[in-house]
């Protein structure tokens, strides 16, 4: 029997498949809803009950799903946009029939070289929405402050003014906003012991906060995947690679671009906090710029230090001593 590939483009009200098999393809376009997703999979099921599903990461639209997936033997994978894009090289137009067709293509070609998706808790999957509710929140603050400087600037007026006690008063109002969605966070982390085990480890490193906790236990989904220290530093944009190519090209080796850049953003605001605190990360930063080094590699170097200390942790069920000798 032939194995069926199938891709499916994920928007925030709909899906579309696209099923390949033998080189044939069918199109399906069905709402964004559990109830609908599992109709079509059982249908798919008949035909084979171990095809390969594959689909982009769009956050918290993939739920329903995943909520469907659950019930069935698929091999499913989750893939970065990123990785398609590249892989497919220059293309012409884009919808959602055809990026459907260019996911399963992609499946079909790729999947050995893939890990399988794997369901995630209820716990790691409300922490990925409250997460998100607080960037939401907190970007809304930063724009809101930008926008009171910007009228300080040109306060010429009652108006302008009155502007900026409403902005003031906006800011107030989210403060509180964020300050409920971390309490609801707290809760869900609580009602997990093993989870809020493993979050007390990796806070007990220098300058790893709440916010970079929670962020590297939801991108490692609980700490269930990217466990292996260069891989999630090589996902969160901190491993450095060779430019090299015959005489002509030969550069420091450098962080690539294709990262994660919410991990990456939080891991460079804990190491700056560690390298301001009396710890052995901070002798290895002080040391290393004596040295010589620049101070944003070795920023880059102490981000990933945090990352292969807290894999570290979480794998020796262990918490962070001050004792470390840092090379």
């Amino acid at each position: 029997m032939k194995s069926i590939y199938v891709g499916v483009d994920i928007s925030k009200g709909s899906l579309d498949f696209c099923v390949r098999s033998s080189g044939s393809e069918t199109f399906h376009k069905i709402g964004n809803e559990t109830k609908s997703i599992r109709k079509l999979l059982k249908a798919i099921s008949k035909s084979d009950p171990q095809a390969f599903i594959a689909m982009e990461n769009t956050g918290h639209y993939n739920f329903n799903l995943y909520q469907a997936l659950e019930g069935f033997g698929f091999k499913a994978y989750v893939i970065d946009p990123k990785h398609i894009k590249r892989s497919i090289g220059l293309v012409r137009g884009k919808n959602d029939k055809v990026d459907a067709k260019r996911i399963a293509v992609f499946i079909e070609r790729n999947h050995h070289d893939l890990d399988c998706w794997q369901p995630i808790s209820k716990t790691v999957k409300s922490l990925k929405i409250l997460l998100a509710q607080r960037r939401f929140k907190v970007k809304q603050r930063k724009a809101l402050k930008q926008q009171i400087a910007d009228l300080k600037a040109v306060a010429f007026n009652k108006s302008t003014q009155k502007l900026i006690k409403i902005n003031l008063k906006n800011i107030k109002e989210i403060n509180k906003h964020v300050t409920e969605i971390e309490a609801l966070i707290r809760e869900e982390v609580n009602s997990d012991p093993k989870l809020k085990k493993d979050i007390v480890r990796i806070k007990s490193i220098p300058g790893v906060g709440d916010i970079t906790a929670w962020t590297i236990a939801i991108k490692t989904e609980g700490f269930q995947r990217l466990m292996n220290p260069r891989k999630l530093a090589c996902f969160s944009g901190v491993a450095p690679f060779e430019q090299q190519s015959g005489s002509s090209l030969k550069t420091r080796p450098r962080v690539s671009k294709m990262a994660d850049l919410q991990l990456k953003s939080t891991l460079q605001m804990a190491a700056m906090r560690a390298v301001r605190m009396k710890n052995d990360l901070q002798n290895y930063y002080l040391r290393k710029v004596e040295e010589g080094k620049n101070k944003m590699s070795v920023l880059n170097a102490v981000r990933n230090k945090i990352i292969h200390i807290a894999m570290a942790l979480i794998k020796n069920k262990t918490y962070y001593q001050n004792r470390l000798v840092l090379s």
